[in-house]
């Protein structure tokens, strides 16, 4: 069988079996035809262990047009997604290589950045609410922070999914799978003043003030907010602020995440208030917790041990 087109069924099987989204697939399919233009075989019996290690070296050694390494994590989602495949594969009874001869290269925790609450406080009121557009950058900073949203879930955001008595609404995350999204009080109380203060019936939650209209759209899909739109807000208004992280949507779903576990949650639910498929992808703010513990050990610990010296003086 032609593996191109053995690919072919596996992305069709990714989209109406997996129902995975459109940028996972178009990503697989991507990953895939990269292995089949290195490995230079047509059928998935020419599929060897060594042709794999080869290929593990060609991407930890490659360099893209400005001499960009692929970063380890980038190398690993190559191998997922042959890994995916083969154990596609193996279900469909095509002899071929066996999907556990793949192994993922380890690699570092990796870093996030989160803003303390003093930060996060100096962020929220960067924006001149006395504007139109001041009152939507307020109400996005708040719903980013109150329920740790993904900047792509919140720029898709219809005002007849938002329940203000109940102070939430449904968001269709990764793998378009739903979820009940909480908003705070202070969150669901500037969300109502911007909305109250537009004078249209567009449908999106969201939209942009200026530049012209492109198309007769009745519900005003084209004026919906873009994530890269929300992305430059953000670090504008992060800059307004005086801080000094590169601060971005997701720095504010961090920040949700890591206040939500120093507040004492535990970690399955701020696995769901997410919409983390694994829980392995929440543990990375453990470790930023632990920090916090070390903090507040380090600050008690000091205290009680100079009221100790002072009873030594003392005595």
């Amino acid at each position: 069988m032609n593996l191109k087109n053995l690919i072919i069924d596996y992305i069709e099987y990714l989209e109406i079996e997996r129902n995975k989204s459109n940028a996972t697939i178009e990503n697989y399919y991507h990953y895939l035809n990269r292995f089949i233009k290195f490995a230079n075989i047509e059928s998935p019996t020419e599929m060897t262990s060594e042709i794999v290690r080869r290929y593990r070296l060609y991407l930890n050694r490659y360099r893209g047009k400005k001499g960009n390494a692929l970063k380890k994590i980038t190398q690993n989602y190559h191998l997922i997604a042959l890994r995916g495949f083969l154990k596609y594969l193996a279900k469909r009874d095509v002899v071929c290589l066996s999907a556990e001869k793949i192994e993922l290269m380890d690699i570092e925790q990796r870093e996030v950045d989160v803003l303390n609450l003093e930060q996060v406080d100096r962020l929220l009121k960067a924006p001149d609410t006395s504007t139109i557009r001041g009152k939507r950058d307020r109400a996005i900073l708040e719903i980013l922070f109150s329920t740790g949203m993904r900047v792509s879930e919140l720029v898709s955001l219809n005002r007849d999914t938002i329940n203000f008595e109940r102070r939430e609404f449904s968001v269709l995350g990764k793998g378009k799978k739903r979820r009940v999204v909480f908003l705070s009080k202070r969150g669901a109380h500037y969300l109502k003043e911007y909305l109250d203060a537009r004078e249209d019936k567009f449908k999106p939650v969201f939209i942009r003030f200026q530049g012209k209209r492109t198309n007769a759209d009745p519900e005003g899909s084209d004026l919906r907010l873009t994530p890269r739109s929300v992305q430059r807000l953000v670090g504008k208004c992060s800059v307004r602020a005086g801080i000094v992280l590169n601060v971005t949507p997701h720095t504010l779903r961090h920040s949700f995440a890591t206040d939500l576990l120093i507040s004492g949650a535990d970690l399955r639910s701020v696995q769901e208030l997410l919409g983390h498929k694994n829980i392995t992808t929440t543990q990375i703010y453990t470790h930023l917790t632990n920090k916090h513990l070390r903090e507040v050990h380090e600050a008690f610990h000091a205290i009680r041990r100079g009221e100790e010296k002072s009873d030594e003086k003392n005595d």
